[in-house]
């Protein structure tokens, strides 16, 4: 019943030597607004991307300054999951907050 294929053992250890890619991956971009308050960026860093206190609170003045800040780096669908979950917390509050992502 089992027999001996000494062909199929080669083949499989051949594709086990292959490569596997890394993922390609996506950073989650905030962008500031003339509405949306200071208190909720950091809240939405806190919730959203696990940022401790003062890492949010930095990368919030980063978005001020800037226009636009970058909350993390994830595979695409984590990213598109993480821009939803802030558009859908930012409508919910009645705030304008834009979350974007592009390859990293």
């Amino acid at each position: 019943m089992s027999e001996h294929h000494p062909d199929f053992g080669e083949e499989l250890a051949s594709g086990v030597e292959e490569e596997l890619e890394e993922p390609p991956m996506y950073k989650v971009l905030l962008h500031n607004d003339d509405y949306t308050t200071m208190e909720f960026v950091v809240e939405i860093l806190q919730k959203v991307f696990y940022k401790p206190p003062a890492e949010a609170t930095r990368i919030m003045l980063l978005i001020h300054r800037n226009g636009v800040g970058v909350c993390g780096v994830y595979t695409v669908e984590l990213a598109e999951t993480k821009v939803e979950l802030v558009h859908h917390l930012a409508r919910k509050n009645g705030f304008p907050l834009q979350c974007t992502m592009e390859e990293a």
